[in-house]
């Protein structure tokens, strides 16, 4: 039996619209710490972006030497653990050498990821974040020019090293085709040819992925990501976070367990009119200090709204508006040939339907031919 927790981007050192995560990332750290300790796991696979950059803050660089030398030191626990796309591979590589002699196995390169890491029953192949032109340069082969190619040939110099009494887990970094992405995940390739399809990977009893934000990603019982520990944008503010615990056992049978986490302050969003969100009656309800982005209803201009409604929610994210349809208001779906074809006037009008779902009533056409007017006689006038 081989029993380890799957983790990944944890990016640590992350803000988001200013404000530092690293309390909250602490605290669902020591979450998963408990669940490792109960559970006596055999290891901890982080599958990349243990930082959100490559140059970490120091505070950031300190809270993950903490956190590893807990679970490695303390906990006595193997790591099995690759660089993302997020990480600097130079930087995180330093020690590496010597981490290996307490069961800390940290890849960052291609080269080291091609012989396995046995532990138990099982053969782990430990594949960093990298791009096709790594593949081009290691192999010394020009025809490596997408991830896809680069991934095929990469997985074949690991099945070299297959011994058949023994099962086989990938870790790696990277985007498998059909996986579902989220906002907060960087885009480092364009129009797709970055994915790398499931049929790669046929040959693993699991691979344990990082890279996309949503535990159910992937759609394939055997490839899977992590997700992440906290949530990061609006469009994880309904997705359960946490980690997996795997259990493969001898005969090759698989255990997928999901273990959500919640920090103290968690990202949600609030949908309401301004009146309603700042009513005692409402906000007394709520968890205040939560990290929200506010979604509002109002379609008339509310004077200094964000600054108001920080003193009620202190960590407001950003705010948006919603049309009468409840759908979020866009300027960017007029056609550009018809913007330039369009009078000032005519462009305000759409715009004022788009963002209201309402045409102009006859009060506010009046109001503004005299603006126009005026604004017109006032160029004239410069013009003379």
């Amino acid at each position: 039996m081989m029993k380890f927790i799957h983790t990944a981007d944890w990016h640590i050192g992350k803000k988001i619209h200013g404000f530092q995560l690293l309390k909250e990332q602490e605290e669902v750290y020591r979450q998963l710490v408990e669940v490792a300790v109960k559970e006596k796991v055999d290891a901890i696979v982080i599958a990349g972006d243990l930082y959100d950059r490559a140059v970490p803050p120091a505070e950031a660089v300190l809270l993950l030497n903490k956190m590893l030398m807990e679970l490695n030191i303390v906990q006595k626990i193997p790591l099995l653990v690759v660089s993302g796309n997020h990480d600097s591979s130079t930087r995180l590589a330093t020690g590496g050498p010597w981490y290996e002699f307490l069961n800390f196995h940290l890849v960052t390169k291609i080269e080291d990821s091609l012989k396995p890491i046995v532990l138990g029953n099982t053969q782990f192949f430990l594949l960093p974040y990298f791009e096709p032109i790594d593949a081009r340069l290691y192999f010394g082969d020009s025809s490596l020019t997408t991830h896809e190619l680069a991934a095929k040939r990469v997985v074949e110099e690991m099945k070299k090293s297959f011994d058949q009494n023994y099962h086989q887990v990938l870790v790696a970094h990277l985007f498998v085709a059909g996986s579902l992405r989220t906002d907060s995940e960087t885009e480092v390739t364009v129009g797709g040819l970055d994915q790398v399809s499931a049929s790669v990977f046929k040959d693993f009893d699991y691979v344990a992925l990082g890279h996309l934000h949503n535990p159910n990603a992937s759609r394939h019982e055997r490839i899977q990501y992590s997700g992440t520990l906290l949530k990061f944008s609006v469009s994880e503010a309904n997705q359960a976070k946490g980690f997996k615990l795997i259990e493969l056992t001898d005969e090759g049978n698989l255990k997928n367990t999901f273990y959500p986490v919640e920090s103290t302050k968690s990202l949600r969003v609030l949908t309401g009119f301004f009146d309603d969100l700042t009513a005692r009656d409402y906000y007394e309800t709520q968890k205040k200090d939560d990290y929200l982005f506010i979604q509002l209803k109002d379609t008339q201009i509310i004077p200094d709204a964000m600054n108001r409604l920080r003193e009620i929610y202190p960590n407001v994210l950003g705010m948006e508006r919603l049309d009468k349809t409840g759908l979020l208001s866009k300027m960017g779906q007029l056609n550009k040939e018809k913007i330039q074809q369009s009078s000032p006037r005519a462009l305000f009008e759409k715009y004022y339907q788009e963002v209201t779902g309402d045409s102009l009533s006859k009060q506010q056409t009046d109001l503004l031919t005299t603006i126009f007017a005026q604004l017109k006689i006032e160029e004239e006038d410069q013009t003379q």
